[in-house]
């Protein structure tokens, strides 16, 4: 009996001794600190063994200590605002710098008075970036937004080389004044409508600036966009950002599109042999020969006459990344198209140039964009496509006369005033082009 009291007094409490220090061997104490890029340390800090539940935070200067197992490698540092890092320990001591994390366009977005983050904002505003934007051949950068932008309404000017497209975001406001939303580059208002003939020689302002070079479009469409812009936002805002240099290694994009497009349908319209047989038909029922001395011999569709497949190629290319530490970016671009009607073409060589350097630690930013383009514009006679419906088909393209062209004539050899012209001589004898050019 006094034997087992003397085994239940000592030999219990040294058995637990024992399983304690061999629990203690399992395990270690890791102690550190953790600071920012300026050597700060950050308190808060989430620090927890890597598959595990086991975790501690820091202390307001950044300081910690945990109680890891033996085999524990790795170590997870973790806060709001900074990039989380995997830390490998090899002794009782792991001492780390976090870096802060940039935000992104999805969390930001650009207004007049600086970045808000999207959840703070009241207005309607949608940010559409270059992975969303409209793919394929495009020639003015209106049309990347095509169909991504609920209630933005998008409508080209049909398949003229370069045109414009008419811009609606809050629908028409006014009879008399413009309803083109306003344009902001890179933080730059430009006063002139979008797509309202605002720059002289350019049918539209748009197309002066390469979609390759644009990061993002941002769409301010209900009016507390006055708010920021004043009364030249009432009909909502486009806000253009172009892509800016990033440090890096240097590197180099090349891309070439090609494109080719014709008239899907053309009006239906009588050929030169229905005509005939209907003038032939009447002047045999009514004996008046007057139309039947009129008709040519020819079978002429005029829309073929006029209409061409409009081929397009564009070239972009662009160098990116940093030199000394100053991040750039450089792009030159060169598109040619032609129109679906003939003698329409239109022509844009572009190029950009955007520095970005930092300074005394990151506190002073300089950001510097010159973007220079050069459009030749050659402007088809649209006219030509209501008298390619209205023209005789029995009469030929040429003629032997003054002309050149079938027309008709009075009596004295000058073309009749009220009657309809040659479709292709309204597009061949009018010679109208223009040269923008734009810094």
């Amino acid at each position: 009996m006094n034997l087992r009291k003397l085994l239940q007094a000592f030999g219990l409490p040294a058995l637990l001794l024992f399983l304690s220090l061999l629990t203690y061997a399992q395990t270690k104490l890791v102690t550190g600190r953790v600071t920012d890029a300026q050597g700060k340390g950050i308190g808060g800090v989430s620090v927890v063994v890597k598959g595990q539940s086991t975790g501690t935070t820091t202390n307001e200067t950044g300081s910690y200590s945990l109680t890891v197992p033996q085999n524990a490698t790795t170590l997870v540092f973790s806060s709001v605002g900074y990039t989380s890092r995997e830390v490998t320990v090899t002794g009782n001591s792991a001492d780390v710098n976090l870096e802060s994390a940039s935000g992104t366009l999805n969390d930001l977005v650009v207004i007049a008075y600086g970045s808000r983050r999207k959840t703070d904002l009241t207005g309607s505003v949608t940010s559409v970036t270059a992975k969303d934007f409209q793919k394929g051949v495009i020639n003015s950068s209106e049309q990347l937004l095509q169909g991504k932008v609920a209630g933005l309404q998008i409508t080209t000017g049909g398949g003229a080389a370069g045109t414009g497209s008419r811009i609606r975001i809050r629908g028409g406001a006014s009879l008399n004044a413009t309803n083109e939303p306003l344009l902001v580059i890179d933080g730059v208002p430009i006063e002139v409508p979008v797509a309202n003939n605002g720059l002289a020689g350019s049918a539209n302002l748009l197309n002066t600036i390469n979609p390759n070079d644009i990061e993002s479009i941002t769409v301010l469409k209900d009016a507390s966009a006055t708010a920021l812009y004043g009364s030249r936002a009432s009909n909502g805002v486009l806000i253009v950002t172009t892509k800016k240099g990033t440090r890096g290694k240097l590197r180099f994009n090349f891309n070439t599109q090609f494109s080719v497009g014709e008239v899907a349908n053309k009006v239906d319209v009588l050929t030169g042999d229905e005509v005939r047989n209907i003038i032939t038909q009447d002047a045999a029922a009514t004996g008046n020969n007057t139309y039947k001395n009129l008709l040519g011999t020819a079978n002429t569709d005029w829309q073929d006459q006029i209409f061409q497949k409009a081929f397009g190629n564009e070239n972009n290319i662009s160098a990116s990344g940093s030199l000394a530490n100053m991040p750039f970016r450089m792009s030159l671009g060169y598109l040619t198209q032609d129109g679906t009607l003939k003698t329409n073409h239109f022509n844009r060589l572009s190029s950009a140039l955007n520095l970005s350097p930092k300074f005394f630690n990151d506190h002073l930013a300089v950001n510097l964009n010159v973007k220079a383009s050069h459009t030749a514009n050659q402007f088809a006679n649209e006219g030509a496509i209501g008298s390619a419906v209205a023209f005789d088909p029995t009469q030929p393209v040429y003629s032997n006369k003054r002309f050149g062209y079938f027309e008709w004539l009075q009596a004295d050899g000058n073309p009749i005033d009220l009657s309809t012209r040659n479709p292709l001589a309204l597009l061949y004898q009018r010679h109208n082009t223009s040269d923008v050019n734009r810094i």
